[in-house]
């Protein structure tokens, strides 16, 4: 079985990470990046269209597969929370020494690892772009998860919630409980570092969401000290909002966004 350090080939190309390169021609002459994560048991192709969206404006978009992401259960299963972190503070880096400007966003879990990167490098993230965030979760069943992995491996996983049809976001159906209980530790670390965070923030928050339950977003936006905090609701859309009826609304406002930020970093 291969470890973090040694991703395994990716069994869908769909999952295939993303890498577009910034055109400064569209962008006034500016280098201007977006780094982008998809959430837990996910995989790049759910927030594809929206990467290639931001491409066409002229940003630099890169997606990375996040390790043990994309391929079985069982790679994510020798995976953890640091692992994920680990991925994008990479593809931040390599962002940041090629690019003017940096913004930094994710869905679901991949909110919660952008947040962090916002509140560990503030000076490295100009903006954040959150689409259904998950810092944390009402689900009393999740209090089992120390124990319970201690049993089963596994348990059935919500994917592709989507209301439109036929969207496939290459996730697992099954969610290995090693992996969950190391994302509900780093959430418990992240939290209390939120008002580390100072960036422009826009979040996306689909009225219906079979997966993560509002209390997430409002802890984000009441903990931040972001001066600018936005909340923009999808009233189309379920959890995977980046493939549902709103995506086209989403990346509308979010290369919005990026262009405002990148403007005011400009001026700092």
């Amino acid at each position: 079985m291969t470890g973090p350090g040694t991703p395994p080939a990716v069994r869908d190309p769909r999952a295939e990470a993303v890498a577009i390169e910034a055109r400064p021609d569209l962008t006034a002459g500016r280098r201007v990046g977006v780094l982008l994560s998809h959430g837990f048991t996910g995989s790049p192709a759910s927030i594809r269209p929206w990467a290639t969206a931001l491409g066409e404006r002229g940003y630099g978009v890169v997606v990375p597969r996040l390790p043990g992401h994309g391929t079985t259960w069982q790679d994510m299963a020798t995976t953890s929370w640091d692992d994920w972190y680990a991925e994008l503070d990479r593809a931040l880096s390599a962002l940041v020494a090629t690019h003017d400007t940096v913004v930094v966003g994710g869905l679901s879990m991949g909110g919660a690892l952008a947040l962090r990167l916002a509140a560990e490098r503030p000076a490295d993230v100009a903006g954040l772009l959150l689409v259904n965030p998950a810092v944390t979760s009402r689900d009393r069943r999740l209090v089992a998860v120390p124990l319970l992995k201690r049993l089963v491996a596994t348990q059935p996983g919500i994917v592709d919630d989507i209301r439109l049809e036929g969207q496939d976001e290459v996730g697992y159906a099954k969610v290995p409980l090693a992996a969950l209980d190391t994302m509900l530790r780093g959430w418990r670390a992240l939290r209390p570092e939120l008002p580390r965070v100072t960036a422009p923030l826009l979040v996306f928050r689909s009225v219906v969401d079979h997966v993560v339950d509002p209390s997430s977003a409002a802890l984000v936006t009441a903990a931040v000290s972001s001066d600018e905090v936005t909340e923009q609701l999808l009233t189309r859309s379920w959890h995977v909002a980046t493939l549902d009826h709103d995506a086209p609304v989403i990346a509308a406002a979010s290369a919005d966004f990026v262009a405002r930020v990148a403007r005011l970093a400009d001026v700092v």
